[in-house]
């Protein structure tokens, strides 16, 4: 599974102390491979506050970045971008570099009150904010640019992730 509790969170991120933009790039995937999106991503919608406050206490504590991850189980491109994200290479690049949010915004009618904090507007989904341990958002430019997961190679996916990560 792609996202695991805080609590297991902690327990392995006292292994990864150095600044995810500094460690790691982007892991190879196969271009080629079929990706099985997945089934239910996104947790109930009334968890997505708790679990942002808590992922920024993490980024903090384990010098890594928060991706916010705004979708739906209802949506093709959220449900294929989550089974990207939940392939075994991607899966452990992200866990070591990344503090993983998925926020479900059910039918654009949840949860646009955390994106409106960060000065963003979700219109479509899926939507992804990358952000500092601080909440300082690196992707303004990109926020929508995982809209087309289903017609995006794994690859491209993660590559993109890697270049907002590699900024300052």
């Amino acid at each position: 599974m792609r996202f695991f509790s805080f609590a297991a969170l902690a327990g392995l991120t006292t292994l990864f102390v150095q600044p995810a933009h500094a460690t790691s790039s982007a892991p190879p995937t196969l271009h080629n491979s079929t990706i099985e999106p997945t089934a239910a991503p996104y947790p109930d919608a009334s968890l997505a506050p708790i679990q942002v406050r808590e992922a920024f206490i993490t980024a903090r504590k384990t010098h890594r970045r928060v991706l916010l991850d705004f979708g739906a189980n209802w949506c093709p491109d959220c449900r294929i971008l989550a089974g990207i994200m939940a392939s075994p290479d991607v899966a452990l690049w992200l866990e070591k570099n990344f503090v993983v949010v998925p926020i479900n915004v059910e039918r654009l009618t949840a949860n646009m009150d955390i994106a409106h904090n960060y000065n963003v507007n979700i219109s479509a989904i899926p939507t992804m904010l990358m952000l500092t341990s601080d909440g300082r958002l690196l992707n303004k430019d990109g926020t929508l640019s995982l809209g087309n997961a289903r017609r995006m190679s794994p690859q491209a996916v993660v590559d993109l992730i890697a270049q907002w990560n590699a900024r300052p």
